[in-house]
């Protein structure tokens, strides 16, 4: 989603090998920190420790607001959510990956989306 980070944050702070893999599906600026310059950084100036802590606790909000959702709802209830949030992601986005982020199958989203 537009101006989100992502990160394996395992791996970022433990300094280990990432047990991940994040792939672009449409066009972006991408920018990265490795983990000394982030030390670096927040160190030196507050506000960006900050503004990295407020960034990074809306992630684990919308993280756990996904796993919640995988558990308790159901495929139609987790397809109007996305729906209702991200409207115009279903113009954008392959409708295989939509299926993936749901845990649904291809054919089980054309059937919700009917």
């Amino acid at each position: 989603m537009e101006n989100w980070w992502i990160t394996d944050y395992e791996s970022f702070v433990k300094q280990s090998k990432s047990k991940i893999n994040i792939d672009c599906i449409e066009d972006c600026e991408l920018l990265y920190i490795t983990f000394e310059n982030r030390e670096k950084l927040t160190k030196e100036m507050h506000k960006v420790e900050r503004f990295w802590a407020k960034k990074s606790k809306f992630g684990r909000v919308a993280l756990q607001n996904r796993i919640l959702s995988l558990l308790k709802n159901s495929s139609k209830e987790r397809y109007e959510l996305l729906l209702k949030q991200y409207p115009k992601l279903f113009q954008r986005v392959p409708k295989k990956l939509i299926a993936s982020y749901l845990g649904v199958s291809r054919e089980t989203l054309s059937r919700l989306n009917s």
